[in-house]
């Protein structure tokens, strides 16, 4: 029995292991949104959205295929209203993260991201009735006044826009995250297909209404379709398999390799730099985040992804 115990506990070491590798190379993955929005050329957040959303849709559709044993219909069709909501909500953090970056550094952007755990964990207590630890409680203080430095920070360099695109998508991921848990979602894939149809009819139909229409350069199609598949779609597959296997507080860790890596592929591309305002709120704001993932190692719960 205590050899059956110890091959067991090798077992689930090599596997969390390697749930630890497939979410740090999702952070890395998606990390490259910085350095693809920026070499984008002419195409505005709508045409970006449009072309990124259509070979998303694609790729989660074979993905799909191939977990569901090609029943991806059965398996969409599963996530009910809960996934369009979520879906729905899914559009408006996709927008407001191409607008923030196209408007304002990759490091504010990528920072107010980061928010998004505190703003799901207040709209849980609203929403859902969840109840939050003190501790967090406590992060969130820190959180908030990192936002406050990089959001007045943005005020008085012109850049609100861009910050305020920033703060919405991390609302939208939150409200998203909010969605998985009301209905215990067991996949948010199917969600993320449905955000990705969603996003293709709502950024087409206001590229025609405003007149500038879907033809861009073909350089900036590529580099659209590039990001739906390997940046959103490619990410999404290693994090959903390796945060199977992770507790949730670890997430939270090992997702910040996304934070920290995003300005630095922008500043050896095009040499792009944050501001001490930027760097100063960012980095308060990844001191609560880490605080409060180490606060909850003890708690071993598993995401429901």
């Amino acid at each position: 029995m205590k050899a059956i115990d110890e091959s067991i506990d090798r077992q689930d070491s090599i596997s969390h292991v390697r749930g630890v590798v497939l979410v740090l190379m999702a952070g890395v993955i998606w990390s490259s949104i910085g350095v693809g929005v920026r070499s984008i050329e002419q195409a505005n957040v709508w045409q970006i959205l449009f072309y990124r959303s259509l070979a998303m849709s694609l790729f989660l559709f074979i993905l799909i295929s191939l977990r569901s044993r090609y029943r991806p219909v059965q398996r969409i069709r599963q996530a009910g209203f809960p996934g369009v909501i979520g879906g729905a909500v899914l559009v408006v953090a996709f927008a407001g993260g191409i607008h923030a970056i196209q408007t304002t550094t990759v490091a504010n952007a990528m920072f107010l991201f980061a928010a998004a755990p505190f703003i799901a964990a207040v709209l849980g207590l609203i929403v859902l009735g969840e109840r939050v630890r003190r501790a967090t409680w406590i992060a969130m203080v820190f959180a908030f006044l990192g936002v406050f430095l990089m959001v007045m920070q943005g005020v008085s360099t012109g850049r609100l826009e861009g910050n305020i695109a920033a703060l919405l998508s991390a609302v939208g991921f939150a409200m998203f995250t909010i969605v998985l848990r009301w209905k215990k979602l067991q996949d948010m894939l199917p969600a993320i297909f449905i955000a990705g149809l969603l996003a293709m009819v709502v950024s087409s139909s206001i590229s025609i209404v405003q007149g500038y229409g879907l033809s861009i350069p073909a350089r900036d199609v590529l580099i659209s379709l590039a990001l739906g598949v390997f940046q959103v779609g490619l990410g999404l597959a290693a994090y959903t398999t390796g945060s199977r296997v992770v507790p949730a507080a670890e997430l939270a860790l090992l997702a910040m390799t996304e934070v920290l890596l995003a300005p630095l592929w922008v500043w050896l591309y095009f040499g792009e730099t944050a501001s001490s305002y930027t760097l100063m709120g960012g980095g308060v704001l990844l001191i609560a985040i880490a605080g409060n993932a180490l606060s909850g190692l003890r708690h071993k719960t598993l995401p429901v992804l």
